[in-house]
Parts: structure tokens; C-alpha cells; sequence
């Protein structure tokens, strides 16, 4: 278990603080005690909390009862899922925000997920052009991936991310407490963007979160914790993803196309952003593998290792030639050619690279093999 950012003291576990070059992650319940400082400190004139129904039952409640201020506060809540982060959902929101009365002294909290994140960071980077927010996730996916960075965003037509913003939090709190509200599928979900964290960065982190036999989930912080310490390491180098930043994005080329093309086919049950990331890290290990980058004993790890969490989603040559055609809309495409990160080794990765269209179709057959 990797646990070297973790401070005993009596019964009392403490997770260190990681710090950014503009904002603070925090960790656990004594986070909340940072956080009312903070809200002291700032004088905010007004809390805005942006949920979804899901959370406004189930999480809220509990961030409410930990919230030690006395600014007023009012509760936005969305519909749950990929579907709200739309344009129509900001400017429904907007509205909100001046109808009651917001201004540049007020603050957005975010509590929710990765849409949550991605949507509320959105809303409030261009709020009167700005205004301060803070991510409080509450989804594994969120906690490690989505609100690290200082990326917002909604989807325009189907497309992932298509508009947003970096603009980086104020502050993100973690509490794990919050993954007890979340059924087995979207903790899986989660884990994808860890185990990408793991297979671009650190081979000894693969080793750990590979053998989920022997991994202790009531014990999940620290291992949060290092897939937050991975991505804020990379984010710190390259905050608008210019250069090695774009390594974050492995898995995510196809992942985000499988992911599109099932959420606009009435007929198909909807991907979870990490069940489609998690196709899409199969996918572009095999590319890695055909293009010379890893060993084939390393693709076959890596395709049972996810094989073993993820159940296979059955593809037929339609779905993967819709697939291809959301391509085309990738945000790393550049002259019409999309751009991809394959591995380089476990621990190591490739930036802008090529590949044809038969090694996708490949790829696709392999997985479904």
C-alpha cells in the first residue's frame, strides 16, 4: 500500500495537504475546518452550491453539516448525468445566479461528480467573467481526476469538452466518506483514471492497483491520494496542455468517442466516462503494442487486468464505425489528424502520435477477440 504522504497521530490518520501553484487539495474531515477558515477569511456575500439530485439527497446533507460558516447560502441542483453539461443548462443556471443576486464576491461550491466539476467550474469561470469556486467531489472518478487541474468544461453537440475553460479552483476538499453513496459501477468507473494515472507514470503503482485481489477499499484514501499526487505533478508542468500534460489523455481518444457515440444512440445503454475510458486504455495499449512502444506481454496484462474489472461491451461494425466518426471532433486532432499518447513502457508514455485507420479497426477486434 502506498502510504507516504500519510501522518499518524494517536488513532488519527492525516493526509498531507497537496499544494498547487494556486489552490490547496485537502484531505479527509479535517479539511472542513480549512475550508470555514478560508470562507472567514474571504468574506464571500454568498454561497452558491451546484449539485445534482442524486447528490443534493446523499452528499449535501453531509457537506452542510460540516460546513462551519454562517454565509448564506443557496442550492442549485441539475439532473444527474453527461446530459446536463450543455449550454442550456449554463444559461439556465446564469440566470439563477443573477436572479439571485449573485455577484463577484460570491463564490460557487461544486458538490457532485465529475460532471458537477467540470459543469460548475464552467459556470463560474465565466460568471461576470469570473468568480471564485470550489470543487467538493464526490465521486471516486471525481475526487482523482475531474476536479485536479483546473479544467472546465461542457459537452456542444455530442462533443466531449468541446467548451470550457482552465480556470483553477479556489480549493478542493476530498473526503472519501462521500464514495459510501456510490453503487460498485461507479466506483469501477473511477478506478479507471487511476489505473491510466498508474500505466503513464509509475510501474510501481500499476503493481499495486493491478492486484485488486489483495487491495483494501476500505483503506481507498491513500491510493486517491497518489493518483491526485501523480496528476498535480504532471498539471504543475504544463497547466493548459501544450506538452506532457497531453499524456493525461491516454485512453481518452477512443475512450471519448466510445463514450459520445453511446450517449447519442438512443438504443444503447449509456458508457460511464470510466467504463469508456477503460475500453479506450485496451485500445490504445494495443496501438502501443502494434506501433513497437510496449511488449505484447505487456498489452495482455493490461487487457486482462481491466478485463477483470470492466465487463466487455459488445461492439458491432457499426458501433465501432460510429465510433471512428466522433473521431474526428478530437480536441488533440490537429490538421485533420488525430493525435494520440501511447504508452512507452508501464511508467512512460509517447506524446502526438499517428496511427492508421486498419490499426484502429484492429484494435477494436483484438478487444473484442
Amino acid at each position: 500500500m502506498i502510504k507516504n504522504n500519510v501522518i499518524c497521530q494517536g488513532n488519527t490518520t492525516i493526509m498531507k495537504k497537496i499544494t498547487t501553484d494556486t489552490y490547496d487539495v485537502l484531505f479527509g474531515i479535517e479539511a472542513y475546518n480549512l475550508l470555514g477558515n478560508f470562507l472567514r477569511e474571504k468574506d464571500y456575500s454568498k454561497i452558491f452550491i451546484i449539485t445534482d439530485s442524486n447528490c443534493h439527497e446523499y452528499c449535501v446533507p453531509r457537506f452542510l453539516a460540516h460546513l462551519p460558516t454562517q454565509i448564506p447560502f443557496e442550492i442549485i441542483e441539475v439532473d444527474n448525468g453527461e446530459s446536463s453539461k450543455t449550454i442550456e443548462t449554463c444559461i439556465s443556471i446564469w440566470q439563477v445566479l443573477t436572479e439571485l443576486g449573485a455577484d463577484r464576491k460570491s463564490v460557487i461550491i461544486n458538490v457532485g461528480g465529475g460532471v458537477i466539476t467540470d459543469l460548475g467550474g464552467f459556470i463560474a469561470s465565466t460568471f461576470k467573467r469570473g468568480i471564485d469556486h470550489i470543487q467538493i467531489p464526490t465521486s471516486l472518478l471525481g475526487m482523482v481526476d475531474a476536479s485536479i487541474g483546473g479544467k472546465t468544461g461542457i459537452d456542444l453537440d455530442g462533443i466531449k469538452n468541446q467548451i470550457g475553460t482552465f480556470t483553477s479552483p479556489k480549493m478542493v476538499v476530498i473526503d472519501a466518506e462521500y464514495l459510501e453513496t456510490l453503487e460498485s459501477r461507479e466506483l469501477r468507473a473511477g478506478y479507471a483514471e487511476m489505473l491510466k494515472h498508474a500505466l503513464i507514470y509509475d510501474v510501481n503503482y500499476w503493481n499495486v492497483l493491478k492486484d485488486t485481489a489483495n487491495i483494501d477499499f476500505n483503506d481507498l484514501e491513500s491510493l486517491i491520494y497518489h493518483s491526485v499526487f501523480i496528476k498535480n505533478e504532471i498539471v504543475t508542468q504544463d497547466p493548459e496542455e501544450k506538452g506532457i500534460r497531453k499524456c493525461l489523455n491516454f485512453g481518452h481518444t477512443l475512450g471519448h468517442g466510445l463514450e459520445s457515440y453511446f450517449l447519442y444512440n438512443n438504443d444503447k445503454e449509456l458508457l460511464l466516462h470510466g467504463e469508456a475510458v477503460a475500453i479506450g486504455i485496451i485500445l490504445e495499449s494495443y496501438l502501443s503494442w502494434r506501433k513497437g512502444s510496449i511488449d505484447e506481454n505487456i498489452y495482455k496484462d493490461i487487457k486482462s487486468v481491466i478485463l477483470s474489472i470492466f465487463p466487455k461491451v459488445i461492439l458491432s461494425a457499426e458501433d465501432i464505425n460510429g465510433v471512428k466518426e466522433w473521431l474526428k471532433h478530437d480536441k488533440k486532432s490537429i490538421k485533420n489528424i488525430v493525435q494520440f499518447v501511447l504508452l512507452k513502457g508501464i511508467g512512460g508514455f509517447e506524446l502526438n502520435q499517428h496511427v492508421d485507420g486498419q490499426l484502429i479497426d484492429d484494435a477494436f477486434e483484438d478487444y473484442l477477440r
